[in-house]
């Protein structure tokens, strides 16, 4: 199994090679430069370095949100194009079980947050368990101040993980000290988190069609906010 996966769905992009149980490569890229320009060139350069063609590729994976808008709709289209291209399988993974995937944590709850603005937050928590991710919610975009509602009746040290850590550590409260931020170089979207959640679909014997990926908001884009509050809806 050779898994190439796709994350675009914050302001860095990056491109991760998995092969069975093996990281063969990575590459990441958080230069302000727009994903449509770097992402494919990142893939093309991956598979170079690892010895590899897109023809050895058995299935793509891409986070498909919630995150940006435009990110995501990069990265899922690179990976529907490649899978309509070749006939593989086309994971769809959500951007926040991505992120719990690719943390080391052996106990713990996992927090992923997403700055979603309008003082909310792209979030869900999951439970780590050695290498499993254990789902305690679902995917959402909840306020800071129901976000910490909800942690206070967490018992384990919470981590915080994503572009929205540092808002999340310094606004909420610190539950006794169970609130954690992890390194800024470990909390940050990544392919990799995205190719691992991916082989658990895959080994579990789903095989996801490129047709099949959608991208996952969770809320309406700005514009169509603004065309409903128009049209008084």
């Amino acid at each position: 199994m050779l898994i190439l996966a796709f994350e675009t769905s914050a302001k860095a992009a990056s491109t991760a090679l998995l092969e069975d149980e093996k990281l063969l490569g990575e590459s990441y890229q958080n230069s302000g430069l727009t994903h449509s320009v770097t992402l494919l060139k990142m893939a093309e350069d991956l598979l170079a370095n690892c010895d590899k063609k897109v023809e050895d590729v058995t299935a793509v994976a891409a986070a498909a949100g919630p995150g940006s808008f435009t990110g995501i709709r990069i990265g899922v289209s690179a990976a529907k194009g490649l899978a309509w291209g070749r006939d593989i399988p086309c994971v769809s993974v959500s951007t926040l079980e991505a992120m719990a995937m690719g943390v080391f944590l052996e106990d713990g709850i996992l927090c992923p947050v997403m700055d979603a603005r309008r003082s909310q937050v792209y979030n869900a928590l999951f439970l780590a368990k050695g290498e499993e991710r254990v789902r305690i919610t679902k995917d959402r975009a909840i306020s800071l101040s129901d976000l910490e509602k909800d942690l206070q009746n967490q018992e384990k040290n919470i981590f915080l993980v994503g572009d929205g850590a540092n808002l999340c550590y310094n606004t909420l409260g610190d539950f006794g000290g169970k609130l954690r931020l992890l390194p800024e170089h470990c909390r940050q979207q990544r392919a990799v988190g995205v190719a691992l959640a991916a082989k658990k679909r895959l080994l579990a014997g789903e095989s996801p069609s490129g047709a099949e990926m959608v991208p996952n908001y969770l809320r309406l884009s700005q514009a169509e906010r603004e065309r409903l509050e128009r049209l008084g809806q």
